[in-house]
């Protein structure tokens, strides 16, 4: 639809309204946007506020994160969810409960914050980290901090794992993560996603606040191949990582803030605003319910499920390979595995019933946009025949 067909739209159901009176609503709109939104786009943001509609898909249009604006409406965005932070209620008036995102496009990352019904895809789990979602009919406006944020009221629309989405436009929060060392660049920017291994943890102060109110803040050194840093942990996340805190513990730390110390030098703060993920160390064996397609080194156990099936297959760069497929499970759930080149001699032999061990693999969508297992030059695979009693007995491993 035209600009000028959906000025005709707004007219024909509001004759009282003038040409002149749109396109002044109009210009408001494009200076709120920088000139980075079209007027099509932008004269279907116009026509929503005269409760005029066009079909759903021109009336949400799809933006990149880069193009957002505080103050825009009736807008679409597509981003892969790279932290959930735990919903919280709150009370005045009606009352309700909100929830918040961070997503990422190849642009960026932005918060998206959930109100009321929408937060129900929070609690129940259908939203996970790793997730490509499509978030329609929602809103920007300036976050605590002064970015900008999505919001999704009532009349939001959340799809999950969108179809005609590719996965490679989505990456992972480790596009955006930055060395250690690296990190007093992002002091002008505030905040800072890290991944490093514990490497001393400090004992936790309770401390007193001049409004009477109590507070807690806790200290630990987080170090990467580049470095080592001092991370400050404030408030009710104390409450939620003094438990899991420990030397060797390998950490992510997501939307971070980086802070000046007196001493010149910099840290890291963690507030209810960082999302905190501990990650596998490289002995861990995860179940299958928790395999996120974030993961790229990635242990797990299971049952065969199905008979390897064994082909060759031509690889991008035109070089002839082999391939088995086949299926595993635990308590927890099932996933493919697809174990390439020399693995797949490895697995060949494998029966419905025997017990699998496979380390240092990784973790892609596949067919039908499902999350499977692949294996890698550096991947080792250990089976259990299943007529064996222990483990230990008849034990193949690469």
């Amino acid at each position: 639809m035209t600009a000028e067909e959906i000025i005709e739209q707004i007219l024909s159901k509001h004759p009282e309204i003038s040409r002149e009176e749109i396109l002044g609503k109009l210009e408001k709109e494009k200076k709120k946007a920088h000139g980075l939104i079209e007027d099509a786009i932008l004269l279907r943001m116009v026509a929503a506020g005269f409760g005029v509609e066009s079909s759903k898909e021109a009336s949400a249009p799809t933006l990149s994160l880069q193009d957002l604006v505080s103050g825009l409406n009736d807008i679409a965005i597509v981003g892969r969810i790279v932290a959930v932070f735990p919903p919280k209620t709150f009370e005045g008036g009606k009352g309700g409960k909100v929830a918040n995102l961070l997503i990422a496009d190849r642009n960026g990352t932005l918060p998206v914050v959930l109100w009321n019904d929408k937060v129900d895809f929070i609690e129940s789990c259908k939203i996970k980290v790793g997730d490509i979602v499509r978030f329609s009919h929602g809103y920007t406006r300036k976050g605590y901090s002064g970015n900008v944020e999505l919001h999704l009221g009532d009349r939001g629309e959340i799809q999950i794992n969108p179809i005609n989405v590719k996965a490679e436009d989505y990456p992972t929060i480790k596009k955006f993560v930055t060395k250690i060392k690296a990190v007093t660049s992002m002091y002008k920017k505030r905040t800072v996603n890290v991944t490093g291994m514990v490497e001393g943890v400090f004992p936790v102060i309770n401390f007193e606040r001049k409004d009477s109110n109590s507070g807690k803040v806790m200290r630990f050194i987080l170090a990467d191949a580049s470095g080592k840093i001092s991370v400050v942990v404030w408030n009710e996340k104390v409450d939620e990582l003094e438990k899991k805190l420990k030397k060797g513990v390998k950490l992510q730390l997501v939307n971070a803030k980086v802070k000046k110390t007196k001493s010149e030098g910099f840290e890291i703060y963690v507030d209810a605003r960082t999302y905190v993920e501990p990650l596998p160390s490289i002995e861990e064996s995860l179940k299958i319910a928790s395999l996120k397609e974030s993961s790229s080194h990635v242990n797990i156990e299971g049952e065969v499920v199905t008979k390897p099936m064994l082909r060759n297959v031509k690889t991008s760069k035109g070089e002839l390979v082999k391939l088995a497929v086949f299926e595993l499970k635990d308590e927890t759930g099932r996933i493919w595995v697809s174990a390439w080149r020399k693995h797949a001699d490895t697995v060949s032999s494998l029966k419905v019933g025997d017990e699998v061990t496979i380390k240092n693999a990784y973790l892609k969508k596949g067919f039908g946009n499902k999350l499977e297992v692949s294996t890698k030059n550096a991947t080792s695979m250990s089976f259990f025949p299943k007529q064996s009693t222990k483990k230990g007995e008849n034990k193949t491993k690469e």
